[in-house]
């Protein structure tokens, strides 16, 4: 007879030194970034369902974080763009992004261009960002990519909250050097960590530690890509995880041609009672992924809403 072993929360593996999760090298402490000098800035937004539509109800910046007027291309979803003016993070930058959906709010926040990170001389750039799905809401966090330039020192952490009947859209592109100008990410450091919770259960958590003196990083764990993509898709079932397989199989030469390697995983909590999907993407081309990727929201947004949605603005201009 096979004895199996007790299956265990995620939190309780993370808290059995056996099984946690160990970085490549320390990562820089909160209380070590606070002594830094650079750049502060925090942007809090909170989105509040009002008569048929979303607005935004809550808005608190300090620094260079800003948000265009919100827009509605799509009737009662809102439509809001994040803008860091200065155009890039140095080191030493602070960086916090709080974004909450109220009970019945729906929200879609992107960016109308990438994030870069510049070369810095020893202090570590920071952004944390702290989402948060409330019953009856639906969040959709579709950021342009990161840009880390070689030599850039960075931290970057993403922590998300789903109520118990929320629904969350969300991916994260990491662009390690700037492969169009066949520059690569020789020497720096990314590190950080993305955590999704939905009710008080943690369903994902991952750690980013990427280091470009690391050669063997690079061939193994990059297998010489310079981008690392990641999708999350919350309330998840057999029918959308059938979908995204399908859309995977259909666009394999696509992707094919341009050296893309991607995959679809389920996860779930404990009970298997919150299921997400997973999709991991890497290549060395940020249109071919971002294409996948809308085409995987699309898909998604329709079987929840039955009707396809319209892309943002700026994505087209």
């Amino acid at each position: 007879m096979t004895i199996m072993p007790e299956r265990k929360p995620l939190d309780a593996c993370l808290s059995d030194e056996k099984l946690r999760i160990v970085s490549v090298r320390p990562k820089p402490t909160p209380a070590e970034l606070d002594q830094q000098q650079g750049w502060r800035a925090q942007l809090e937004l909170g989105f509040s369902a009002r008569f048929g539509k979303t607005v935004l109800k809550h808005r608190r910046q300090y620094g260079p974080l800003a948000v265009q007027r919100p827009l509605y291309p799509e009737g009662g979803i809102c439509h809001t763009y994040l803008l860091h003016p200065p155009g890039g993070v140095v080191g030493g930058d602070k960086l916090s992004i709080e974004v909450s959906c109220g009970p019945g709010a729906s929200a879609l926040v992107t960016t109308p261009g990438a994030t870069k990170f510049y070369r810095s001389a020893g202090a570590f750039a920071c952004q944390k960002q702290s989402l948060t799905v409330k019953n009856g809401a639906m969040l959709e966090w579709l950021p342009q990519e990161n840009i880390y330039f070689p030599e850039a020192r960075v931290r970057m952490d993403t922590e998300i909250h789903v109520e118990a009947g929320g629904r969350f859209i969300g991916w994260e592109l990491h662009c390690f050097g700037r492969p169009a100008l066949k520059e690569g990410f020789s020497t720096g450091s990314v590190v950080g960590s993305t955590c999704l919770r939905i009710e008080d259960n943690l369903i994902l958590a991952e750690q980013l530690n990427v280091h470009g003196d690391d050669p063997h990083q690079y061939s193994a764990g990059m297998r010489g890509n310079a981008m690392l993509a990641t999708m999350m898709i919350t309330d998840s079932d057999v029918f959308l995880l059938n979908m995204v397989q399908g859309l995977l199989n259909h666009y394999q030469n696509y992707l094919t041609e341009n050296r893309i390697v991607s995959g679809v995983t389920e996860v779930a909590d404990i009970n298997d009672k919150h299921r997400v999907l997973v999709i991991r993407v890497m290549g060395n081309g940020t249109e071919p992924i971002m294409t996948l990727f809308r085409e995987v929201w699309k898909s998604a947004r329709e079987y929840w809403h039955g009707t396809p949605p319209n892309l943002p603005r700026i994505w087209v201009t």
